[in-house]
């Protein structure tokens, strides 16, 4: 099959719409991008030890912030009330999004990977821990989320292509 009869959809082939094929292209290697920076943010917490007291740190910092907007409190408190679950669970949540953005499972999984990317780093945002990559993380999500056909090329084209190959050779 050459790269222009691939099929991007219900019957639709890359000849009559090469703008599917386009935003297919575009929006996975947004899906990957962001996939990787996520992955660096978890693997680097991991290195480092990230723990217990970075959570303090991070909670109490916002505590005290006039930055920090009114509704992050009560996470802000959480946190302090549990920091050794969310020293352990904060990188776990960014590696995990970075694996199910890299992989690319489905869309539905692409499209609520994309969403919890944005989440997470607005909840990071308004606790007031800003880093240069995370407004091209959002950027990269939102056009995940822009271009719904982002997950078409993932693990799930790869399987189901394979799957339709080895149909075919029965």
């Amino acid at each position: 099959m050459t790269a222009t009869a691939v099929r991007v959809g219900r019957g639709e082939s890359a000849r009559t719409a090469p703008w599917l094929l386009v935003s297919m292209i575009l929006g996975a290697a947004a899906r990957i991008a962001a996939g990787v920076l996520w992955l660096n943010e978890g693997i680097l917490k991991y290195r480092a030890g990230f723990g217990s007291a970075d959570i303090l740190l991070v909670a109490q910092g916002a505590s005290g912030n006039s930055r920090v907007p009114f509704f992050f409190r009560p996470l802000g408190a959480l946190m302090q009330a549990a920091p050794a679950l969310f020293g352990v669970a904060i990188p776990a949540l960014e590696v995990g999004l970075g694996v199910l953005l890299v992989l690319g499972l489905s869309r539905v999984l692409t499209a609520i990977a994309a969403l919890g990317s944005i989440a997470t780093l607005m909840l990071y945002w308004s606790s007031d821990q800003l880093i240069a990559q995370y407004p091209a993380m959002v950027l990269l999500s939102a056009i995940v989320l822009a271009l719904p056909r982002s997950g078409r090329f993932g693990v799930a084209w790869w399987w189901g292509r394979r799957r339709d190959r080895s149909s075919h050779t029965r």
